[in-house]
């Protein structure tokens, strides 16, 4: 087994593995459905017409977010609320987490990140989603789940974070990428935030490229050769961001599938653009139309 085999699987699991271990009965294994998107941020209506079974819904506004303000739209909720979740999910400390969604990943990296973030290392995400699961002839169950509380302990900062002032020096020193799609790094098209654009130095890197046309992650060796175009090959200073970063997690689990760990900016653009003394670059190069005034405010 290579080592790229080994970073994957530490990340992804299969649909046919997972109806593996539900076969098995596995007690340490725990599920979760984390339906979500920015156009139908509540996936508690599709959990309840069919879900995998065993896996429980996660409400990420609720579950995985704190309130929204200053921090972003969607920033890191502390850690006493995560807990209080995971422990109401069921999760102990050496179970095994499956997270999964409808949209390749983009959703359930949330918690995925979330959940390392906090200390629990046996998290993996469904590769493909439900999709997949159908796929391979698995079986939906409808209504809710309930089981006895766990008694998960979580602690943070166990995944690297950076803030609004610390990104700077990923954008100038190492590599800066940004998760969203390439017409709002642009600036073309902005449906959430105040302003369009991207903060200065970030390369566009949408974490749907991370997604094959039937929405699992590329093989390893194209997600290598995707990172090396970005420049991630030449660097150990990696940091992420997405709208409010949410999808950035999808992004961070792309790049530890190959073995490259990254940093994750949680306020992300929803933060740094409703800042007035922060500079904004639009157009496809990273330091864009704001190249000089980012320099010469930031020298």
């Amino acid at each position: 087994m290579n080592d790229h085999t080994t970073f994957r699987r530490e990340v992804l699991i299969t649909a046919e593995e997972l109806a593996s271990l539900l076969r098995q009965q596995q007690p340490n294994l725990v599920v979760l459905d984390v339906r979500w998107s920015l156009a139908e941020p509540d996936g508690h209506r599709a959990y309840i017409a069919g879900h995998i079974p065993r896996a429980h819904y996660v409400d990420l506004e609720r579950d995985l977010s704190g309130p929204a303000g200053v921090g972003g739209r969607h920033p890191l909720p502390d850690v006493e609320r995560l807990q209080a979740a995971a422990r109401r999910w069921g999760i102990d400390e050496c179970d095994q987490v499956v997270v999964y969604d409808d949209s390749g990943g983009t959703a359930a990296a949330r918690a995925w990140w979330l959940l390392r973030w906090g200390g629990l290392n046996k998290v993996r995400i469904l590769d493909g989603g439900l999709a997949a699961w159908s796929e391979c002839g698995g079986t939906l169950e409808d209504g809710t789940v309930t089981v006895p509380p766990g008694n998960i302990c979580l602690s943070p900062g166990n995944m690297p974070v950076t803030d609004a002032d610390g990104v700077v020096s990923y954008a100038r020193e190492g590599v800066l990428l940004d998760a969203r799609d390439r017409d709002r790094y642009t600036g073309e098209r902005e449906p959430v935030d105040p302003k369009g654009g991207h903060i200065p130095g970030a390369r566009s890197a949408p974490t749907t490229e991370n997604l094959t046309a039937g929405s699992r992650f590329l093989s390893a060796a194209e997600l290598r050769e995707r990172f090396d175009r970005l420049g991630v090959e030449s660097t150990d200073h990696i940091a992420v961001y997405c709208g409010s970063g949410v999808t950035a997690a999808h992004q961070i689990a792309a790049l530890a599938t190959v073995g490259v760990p990254a940093a994750l900016y949680p306020g992300s653009w929803s933060q740094w653009s409703t800042d007035s003394e922060r500079p904004v670059a639009t157009g496809l190069e990273p330091f864009g139309d704001e190249a000089h005034r980012y320099d010469s405010a930031h020298a």
